[in-house]
């Protein structure tokens, strides 16, 4: 399912528009030829000022990707890996984390393990490969918690904004 995804846990002033575009479309963007003028339709406004706040979502870091999140393990393997990350450097690793095309989504945990993320790949090499690059650059242990049983669980969530 077409989503947006959130990169991490980070104050940024957004505007009206921009609000909407995070609430309204991080799970159902438009499927069909023209999904941003669909949008644009939507919130009265031109597809380019959709495009132009899209991008500006993604130049300050608050969205990493526009794209489509599969249900696990129907196209390639995926897992839930968890990490360790003293408070002071969470930012930065998850920016790091959300910077591999592998990784579906990341986020901030209350818990030892305080960064967990779903990482996606075309196959179990791929995958193990991802996430030993991610521990060599990172310097912390992944926790590889491949899933088990399939459950779903709506990733989904109205923002609230102060």
């Amino acid at each position: 399912m077409p989503a947006l995804r959130m990169v991490e846990k980070t104050a940024f002033a957004f505007s009206a528009l921009e609000k909407q575009l995070l609430n309204n479309y991080q799970q159902k963007l438009p499927l069909s030829l023209t999904p941003y003028a669909d949008m644009a339709e939507d919130l009265g406004v031109s597809e380019q000022t959709v495009l132009n706040s899209l991008q500006h979502l993604q130049n300050i870091g608050a969205i990493s990707r526009i794209g489509a999140v599969f249900k696990a393990n129907t196209v390639g393997v995926s897992t839930l890996a968890a990490m360790a990350i003293p408070v002071d450097q969470l930012n930065a690793i998850a920016k790091l984390i959300s910077s591999y095309p592998e990784v579906n989504h990341n986020y901030e945990r209350e818990h030892h393990y305080n960064l967990w993320f779903v990482l996606t790949a075309r196959d179990q090499a791929q995958l193990d490969q991802v996430l030993q690059e991610m521990q060599q650059k990172t310097g912390y242990a992944i926790l590889n918690l491949p899933m088990e049983q399939d459950f779903y669980i709506n990733l989904g969530f109205k923002l609230q904004w102060r």
